[in-house]
């Protein structure tokens, strides 16, 4: 009698064991839009280039997802894949935590810059990524991008950089800081050469990056709703002492006001960027 109870119970555990692992399963199979708070399948998401098939919210994409979208199949070739991050202030925990980032997210750093082919055009694109400590820009992310742009005037290729970053490195403190001016002035010897720069500003674009080369571009498109700006609403309303206008700081807000020059939707970003290409050949 014992034994058979023990053998009911451990066969009861494990049919609640499965049905709590496959629940999981399915929760992990679905997300939920913050802004119109519809539960949708992932797999939709990912086929909807992930935008919300309900109110059209534009989540938060990762650098390995958008050159899927942006370059043409098989055309995508790395460069300055060699610059990894650098300690130099020796600051408590930082490389343990890149080295964890490094694991979860199979990314070396904040940004993947590369030679690709943009309907046929060829171009030199630069992704940033915010789920590798917020995008934020530090030696490493500065380096690489410069690199990308040298090789941009090197090759006479346009140049489009997709950017989404929380700004500078706290853990890098000043040296973090000018990576603004170096990206800055690489920026500049593009435009000497007279070569196409197209900057796209994704959600969020903040900080240094938004106050360096983000906002250096020929043409500076952005992603519906996204906000873009240097420092926070808070900080800004606190700082002023004014309530801020409704929708400060979104990319529709930007528009309205000649900081950027057209929204455009992630379903015809790539066709926008290489119509501009070709125009400016």
């Amino acid at each position: 009698m014992i034994i058979n109870k023990v053998r009911k119970v451990n066969q009861e555990e494990e049919k609640t064991k499965k049905n709590t692992v496959a629940s999981d399963k399915m929760i992990g199979k679905w997300v939920k839009c913050e802004k119109c708070k519809e539960i949708i399948y992932k797999e939709e998401l990912h086929q909807n280039l992930s935008v919300c098939p309900y109110c059209g919210k534009h989540f938060r994409l990762s650098s390995r997802r958008r050159i899927l979208q942006i370059a043409d199949e098989n055309t995508f070739q790395e460069i300055a894949g060699d610059i990894l991050t650098k300690d130099t202030l020796n600051f408590d925990g930082y490389l343990k935590k890149v080295e964890a980032l490094k694991q979860k997210t199979n990314l070396k750093e904040a940004v993947t810059c590369g030679i690709c082919k943009i309907e046929g055009e060829k171009a030199v694109l630069v992704v940033m990524d915010g789920n590798f400590l917020m995008g934020s820009m530090g030696s490493a992310v500065g380096e690489r991008i410069t690199i990308a742009i040298e090789t941009a005037i090197q090759k006479k290729l346009p140049l489009v950089i997709f950017c989404v970053s929380g700004g500078a490195r706290m853990q890098e403190g000043m040296i973090s800081l000018m990576q603004m001016a170096k990206t800055s002035s690489a920026i500049k010897k593009l435009h000497d050469e007279g070569l196409l720069y197209i900057s796209v500003l994704t959600d969020p674009t903040t900080g240094g990056v938004t106050a360096s080369f983000a906002s250096l571009a020929d043409i500076i498109l952005a992603e519906p709703d996204a906000l873009i700006g240097f420092a926070g609403p808070r900080v800004i309303e606190q700082t002023i002492k004014q309530q801020l206008p409704e929708g400060f700081q979104k990319s529709e807000f930007l528009l309205e006001h000649g900081f950027i020059d057209k929204i455009v939707e992630r379903k015809d970003i790539k066709q926008m960027i290489s119509k501009l290409i070709r125009y400016h050949k």
